[in-house]
């Protein structure tokens, strides 16, 4: 791309970032110093970001836009894009990170209900406008790796949530995703994403909060002349994006291989229980594999009409009726030895319980 075509895209990136402030000066005026302060902000701003939004862009969105494409491509694409727009209105927004908005922050308490200081409604200008960027980010990585969501279904909303800001997994970015973000800048991420690691608690407020006391460590702190609010919305924008690819593209990997398993099984009965066989084989569940075979049984039971009740209700396996299962059965089993390899390594290599699992299911199909 040449030049004149470079500074036209950037004008209008710059262009769309400003009209976006706009609408959330807007918004911004309309939260009292209490919404700021108990964490409230979050809430409305939910309503606000994805009510619409998420009516309109569904997956016929992106098919229009990108028919074709495969959807890592795509998810890079929107990634590297809401990192640029991050970037930008964190310049715009950086002259507002002065020592007048941290003494501007504390007297919010005292502030009337109905007023917000002007530092204050800057600064919150840049978290929503960030917050609402992740959350739509990952709302989008979510629809084009054709993740369900309904945000109208409280876990699925927490799950947006979570995965959107890092929530819970933030050790996971810090050690592990950080690694893209130039060395000069890791420690200053470190800080970002340390403290205030949110685990548990539920209610839209309390993230309110949790994401406000992040933001605060952009205020007034410089790096080598460059201002912090744009180094840190772009790669804490990008680190964000990058999780939700990660969490969403496993997810698709997992409903990938339940899809192909349920589509080849002769057996489909006997393969839930086989693969809850090998699942147990060593008495953990780890997350992979109790998501595969969610995806199973509803695979299972979309294509095949089978549901099997007693396995539902089942609290420990028995390996010996799986066994009897499998040698009451006629014909060639080698559909369910494929099923006990995916499933053993779903969640990483083999170890020693589901090869003898694997080793016994073997002898029994042979001697079929």
């Amino acid at each position: 791309m040449d030049a004149a075509g470079t500074e036209t895209d950037d004008e209008a990136d710059r262009q769309a970032v400003e009209e976006e402030r706009a609408e959330l000066k807007a918004f911004v005026k309309g939260l009292s110093a209490d919404d700021i302060k108990s964490g409230n902000w979050f809430t409305k701003l939910m309503a606000h970001a994805m009510s619409s939004y998420t009516q309109k862009v569904d997956w016929r969105y992106f098919e229009e836009r990108y028919q074709g494409v495969p959807p890592d491509a795509v998810v890079d694409q929107r990634i590297k894009m809401a990192a640029r727009y991050a970037a930008l209105e964190g310049g715009l927004s950086a002259g507002a990170y002065t020592a007048a908005v941290v003494a501007t922050l504390g007297s919010l308490g005292g502030a009337s209900p109905a007023t917000v200081p002007a530092a204050v409604a800057t600064m919150m200008v840049d978290v929503a406008f960030v917050t609402r960027l992740q959350l739509r980010l990952a709302h989008d990585i979510a629809v084009l790796y054709r993740i369900p969501l309904d945000l109208s279904d409280p876990d699925d909303l927490w799950k947006l949530i979570r995965v959107a800001f890092t929530i819970k997994g933030g050790e996971v970015v810090r050690e592990g995703v950080i690694k893209a973000v130039p060395a000069v800048m890791r420690p200053v991420i470190k800080r970002f994403y340390s403290k205030t690691v949110l685990t548990a608690a539920k209610g839209l407020p309390v993230v309110g909060k949790h994401l406000l006391q992040r933001n605060v460590i952009k205020i007034g702190i410089p790096l080598v002349g460059v201002p912090l609010a744009v180094v840190l919305n772009r790669y804490t924008t990008l680190l964000a994006g990058r999780h939700a690819q990660a969490v969403f593209r496993n997810e698709a990997r997992v409903i990938e291989i339940a899809e192909t398993l349920s589509g080849q099984s002769r057996h489909p009965r006997l393969m839930l229980g086989v693969a809850w066989l090998v699942i147990r084989a060593d008495r953990k569940i780890a997350d992979d594999e109790a998501l595969l075979m969610r995806h199973l049984v509803r695979k299972v039971r979309e294509r095949h009409q089978v549901v099997d009740e007693q396995l539902a209700h089942l609290v420990d396996i028995d390996p010996t009726e799986v066994w009897r299962r499998v040698d009451a059965e006629p014909g060639d089993l080698s559909d369910l030895l494929d099923v006990a390899g995916r499933v053993a390594t779903v969640d990483g290599d083999l170890n020693a319980r589901e090869k003898a699992v694997i080793s016994e299911l073997r002898d029994r199909c042979c001697r079929v």
